[in-house]
């Protein structure tokens, strides 16, 4: 039966794509790297890290002495291998991959290296199995399956004219529903987080935590995403799912701009939920929900504040691969 496996479920690596000189990090690389390595060495606790890297000899170097890291020289754009990597779906064949189009979230970036990551892998023998390229415009941060035919997606998103313009919301759901064998897709209105240049995408708002629950991010009303997210809330509570309400990190600046910080943008990994947390006073909070509703894995923070300076976090800079 055709699905979109939910991201808890077994997984056999984490692909991660290492910042580089000369790209939008390079004001503060050392710190990003930096980062990046505590990133790596937390998820090389629980399974394997697949390391996309410009430069083998120093990506190697700032990982001396971490173990199941496998390092590939690779040339692509960005960091953001969420939106660019490999969708992993199940039909009866089993596992294979789907190879979207990506085109930097609307051609705000350059995109033309990520978009060949996919057939790159593939053709390196990293990406196993069937491989199916789709002429079509899908981030992986865009959507949120609970692994059971219901997937969660925003209208700003999708619906943005700079994705696929020349499709209507009908043609895009069956299209969505055919290729993952979908029951409902359900669309999302409201909600978006200053800094944000994804147009709203799912894993910055809402995700589901198992099959039956999905977390979203809350405000108090003197902050001035309450109207959006309150709208998010309303429209979330229709749904027939249970919820959990999860604090918007208090504002997290960076030479004087608020950065779209989130605990929504946390990635499963086998054992373990790895959070993103941003020195806040919420920190705490979210991660001890986040724990008793996850009680049989081990809820890992992970200073994401050097991550947010590009406006994305935990989740958009990593990539799961099931278990073939």
């Amino acid at each position: 039966m055709l699905r979109l496996p939910a991201q808890w479920e077994e997984q056999e690596s984490t692909l991660i794509a290492l910042p580089f000189k000369g790209s939008d990090w390079s004001p503060y690389l050392n710190e990003a790297l930096f980062a990046f390595k505590d990133f790596i060495k937390t998820i090389s606790k629980f399974q394997k890290v697949i390391l996309l890297c410009k430069e083998l000899k120093e990506a190697k170097a700032l990982l001396e002495g971490v173990k199941n890291i496998e390092f590939l020289k690779a040339d692509y754009d960005d960091t953001w291998i969420r939106d660019y990597g490999p969708i992993d779906a199940v039909d009866e064949g089993g596992l294979f991959s789907y190879d979207f189009k990506f085109n930097a979230w609307g051609d705000k970036f350059q995109s033309s290296k990520d978009d060949k990551i996919v057939s790159f892998l593939h053709e390196k023998g990293f990406l196993k199995g069937r491989c199916k390229r789709v002429e079509f415009i899908l981030e992986g941060g865009s959507i949120d399956s609970n692994g059971d035919g219901y997937l969660l997606t925003t209208s700003k998103c999708l619906l943005n004219q700079n994705r696929n313009s020349s499709f209507t919301k009908d043609e895009i759901e069956k299209k969505l529903t055919s290729l993952f064998g979908l029951k409902k897709l359900f669309w999302l209105e409201n909600g978006h987080l200053m800094g944000d240049d994804t147009d709203a995408h799912i894993d910055t708002l809402a995700r589901f935590i198992n099959k039956n629950t999905i977390v979203y991010q809350m405000c108090n009303k003197d902050d001035i995403h309450y109207e959006g997210l309150k709208k998010l809330e309303n429209e979330l509570k229709a749904l027939p799912f249970k919820l959990l309400k999860l604090p918007l990190p208090s504002e997290v600046l960076f030479e004087d701009k608020r950065l779209p910080a989130t605990y929504i943008n946390f990635l499963f990994v086998n054992g373990a939920l790895i959070v993103p947390t941003y020195g806040a006073k919420e920190d705490e909070l979210a991660l001890s929900l986040l724990q008793k509703t996850v009680p049989n894995l081990n809820v890992v923070g992970v200073d994401a504040k050097v991550f947010i300076r590009q406006n994305g976090s935990l989740h958009c800079s990593s990539m799961h691969r099931f278990k073939r």
